[in-house]
Order: structure tokens, then sequence, then C-alpha cells
């Protein structure tokens, strides 16, 4: 098959070349994109005289056509097109003439796939912060699910101090709503128009690139040509974004598969996000957070090679961009599938509260509180930690728990201890005596929640300005 661009070859292009700088395999995801920036840069074409009006319209008319046959599956892809740009031209010449010819005046491929690229990215930055805002609700619905039970908290894995589980799981809300933040500093950049750069140079036809931002609802456009079409930073940025969020959601996976082994017990996820073993009939395994785990490591990988493809390249387009739109997409791909099964999965699991407050009466995470009261009665802190920490290798040597020490024994230790000592390293006692701002008291839990809320509200408002194309 003859190439659009084939005028200056005397050679037919080797079958293996052609599959090996194809892109059509994976770019023609990006066809409605493709066909919109066609029909905006058509009617600017029109506007500014370059083509008349009556060609306008054809060559518009003939794009809803093909439009319609990707959409109903009649369209036909070919490798020996290279990408979808090529795929939907050719289409349009066999279908309307020689006019279709003339929709690629005053543009190359490479301000058209960059502006593929900027408007395909922005539609799922839309649908990515939707998911985002819905895991975040999932995370407020289990809170109020679970508003007074409380669990051990970690440092090094090593249980700590006693918290509330509504604050833990906070904690990844505030979180993704710095995810949030994030991707909308993406779609600011990526809100950018390239068409109208040319190949690098701009063109020499009297086009009008702010018709054609307006047309299609960017709000900038590149004010350097070669720029225009060799910038991926947006990309960059949206990858990084992404490695944040799939590590956040990694974490809390690594939490999700500890809390519903047996040896934690603290959950239960629903049979409908597990799978069982082939041969372990008692099996019940964690795999929907397992998967999200490992996927992490492969959106980490697509930034690295993006930001290793693009650090050698000179100005201004070089086939390597090529590159670019795997990693991307399946990057987008693998985000939309964790959040959207993480908060299904967050919503149906069951949170065990009475194994999480029997392993809190068997542990020495109301030390610290102990603590606190002696340093409340006068004592130094540091001389208050030394007193608990004798008291906790005596319980050790004993066999025993802080609550199961008496009195007597408490004065042993320091006189300072009074009876109200077996009031306060009572687990409600430590939580809720934890009442500074950010803390993990009822009360404390209470206004994260009610400031998570307006959050929620204020990300709400974003998401209807991305629906509107007002951001």
């Amino acid at each position: 098959m003859s190439k659009l661009w084939g005028g200056r070859f005397a050679k037919n292009t080797d079958v293996m070349v052609e599959e090996f700088t194809s892109s059509i395999s994976f770019d023609q995801r990006m066809y409605r994109e493709d066909i919109a920036g066609s029909i905006a840069h058509a009617r600017m074409l029109a506007k500014c005289g370059i083509i008349d009006t009556t060609e306008a319209e054809t060559i518009i008319d003939g794009l809803q056509a093909i439009l319609a046959d990707i959409e109903n599956g009649t369209f036909s892809f070919e490798v020996s097109l290279e990408d979808i740009h090529m795929n939907i031209e050719k289409r349009l010449t066999e279908r309307i003439g020689a006019v279709g010819g003339k929709l690629h005046t005053a543009r190359s491929r490479n301000d058209q796939v960059a502006l593929d690229t900027h408007m395909y990215l922005k539609k799922e930055i839309e649908v990515i912060a939707g998911l985002i805002a819905d895991m975040q609700q999932a995370i407020l619905d289990v809170t109020e699910k679970y508003p007074r039970a409380v669990m051990p908290g970690y440092t090094h894995l090593q249980r700590a101090q006693p918290i509330l589980f509504a604050h833990h799981m906070l904690a990844y809300f505030f979180m993704l709503a710095r995810d949030f933040s994030r991707l909308k500093g993406v779609w600011e950049r990526t809100d950018m128009m390239p068409l109208g750069a040319g190949a690098l140079a701009g063109t020499t036809f009297p086009i009008d690139r702010h018709f054609v931002a307006e047309q299609l609802h960017f709000s900038q456009i590149y004010e350097n040509s070669m720029d225009a079409v060799s910038d991926r930073d947006y990309i960059m940025e949206f990858l990084s974004f992404a490695s944040i969020l799939m590590m956040h959601l990694s974490r809390i996976s690594e939490e999700i598969i500890l809390w519903s082994s047996s040896e934690f017990s603290f959950i239960e996820l629903d049979d409908a996000h597990c799978t069982g073993s082939s041969i372990m009939p008692q099996k019940k395994n964690p795999d929907v957070a397992e998967l999200v785990r490992g996927k992490t490591g492969r959106v980490f990988g697509h930034l690295m090679a993006i930001l290793t493809v693009s650090k050698g390249l000179p100005l201004a387009y070089n086939k390597d961009l090529q590159e670019d739109k795997e990693g991307l997409f399946d990057a987008i791909d693998t985000v939309k599938f964790s959040l959207t099964t993480y908060a299904s999965m967050l919503r149906a699991m069951r949170v065990n509260e009475n194994r999480m407050r029997s392993v809190l009466r068997n542990d020495f995470s109301n030390a610290t509180d102990m603590a606190d009261y002696l340093v409340k009665k006068g004592l130094p802190f540091r001389q208050a930690h030394e007193v608990v920490g004798k008291c906790v290798a005596y319980c050790i040597e004993q066999q025993k728990w802080l609550m199961d020490v008496s009195l007597e024994e408490f004065k042993s230790f320091s006189e300072l201890f009074e009876q109200d000592i077996l009031e306060a390293i009572q687990i409600e006692t430590c939580v809720d005596a934890r009442n500074s701002y950010g803390g993990t008291s009822s009360v404390q839990v209470r206004q994260e929640i009610t400031i998570a809320r307006k959050m929620m509200d204020k990300q709400r408002m974003v998401l209807d300005m991305y629906t509107k194309g007002n951001i």
C-alpha cells in the first residue's frame, strides 16, 4: 500500500519495519480525540479562508461517518497505515475524494498526535478524579460503619498505641485528597493546546490557534511551537501522580493483606473480592489487594521509562516519543481498575471489632499513657519512661499485662501512682485522651470526618468543572 508520505521514497517499507514502527495497535483508542481535533481544525481552516466552507462541511461529514463506523465496529485498522491519524485520513479520502487531502493543511502528525494525547489524558483525568472521590467516600462509609472500633496502632509493625480504626482509615482519605490535588495540577498542565505548531516551526498559513483551542475546550495554547510538539512533561507528571497514588494503594493493600490473615483476623474480606486455592480448600486469598500491590511496580516502571526516553532527546520531535503512549495507557487502565475494585472491596469488608479489642487487652500499647499519667503527677518524662519500662519488664517476667497489675504493685515502682491509674490505662481512656488536633480521640475523629466531608464538597465542585470543560 502506498504511504501518504511516500512521494520521496523509491522502495516500499519493509513489513518488519511497518510492524516495528506502527502504533495503531495502541493509539487507536484515541480515535474520538483524533476525529474531534480534525473537525475543529477543518472549521478553523474554513474560518480563516484556507479552505472553503463547503469543503469543510464535506470533511466534517466524512469524519463523523468514520466515527460512526469505528463505534459500530465496521472500521478496519491497518498496520501499514501506521497510526490512528493515517488510518482515519486514508479512509476519509476514500470516502469523500481528494478534498479529504485538504484536511492536513497547516498541520503535522507531530502536533496532531500531541493534541490527541492531551485531549485523551484530560478525559481520563476526569474519570480518575471521580474514582478517587469514590474511594474517599468508601473510606468515609467505613468510618461511619465502625465509629468506635479500636485497634492497635503500629510503628515498626510493632504494637504502639491504641487508636480508633476510623482514625487509621482516615489517614488514607487524606493521602487520597493530596492525590486528587496533584491530579488537578496535572490537568492544568495537560490543558494546553499544541495544534498549530506544525512539525516544529509553525505554519505559513494564516491559522487561528485560539479558535481551535476554544472549539476543543483548552484554556491555554503553547507559546512555542518546538515545545508544543516535544513536550511530554504532562505525561511525566501524570505518571508521577499515578505512581504516588499507587504507592498509597499499595500501602493500604499491605495492611488489608495482614489484617485479613489468621494471625491478625482484624477484618474479613467479602467472598466476592477473594479467590481460593486450587489445592487447599480452606484458603481465602486477598487477591485484589495483592494485585494492586503488584501492579504498583509496573506504574513506577512507566514513569522511569518516559523519563529515560526523554532525557537525551534533542528538539523537536523524535520517533522515540512514540514510546510515551503504551506506558501512559497502561497506567491509566491500572489506576482505574485499582480504584474501582478498591472502593467496592472496602465497602463490603467486615471489621472484627471484638478481635481488635481483645488484642489490645493483651499487650503493652497503653504504656505511653501510663508514662503520661506520671508526668501529669509531676515526674519528668524521662524518669516516667524509666519507671514504666521497669513495670513492663516486671509484667513480662510475671506473665501479666499492665491492666492486671494491682495498685500495690504499681506503688512499688512509684508512690505517684493512685487509684485513678487503673482508669487511666483503660483502652477507651487511652484513645479519648489523645484529643490534640488531628489525634485519635473520638472528638478529633469526628472533626476529621467533618473536614473530610468539606474537602469532598470542594472536590465535587472541581469534578463539576471538569465535566463542563471549565478547568
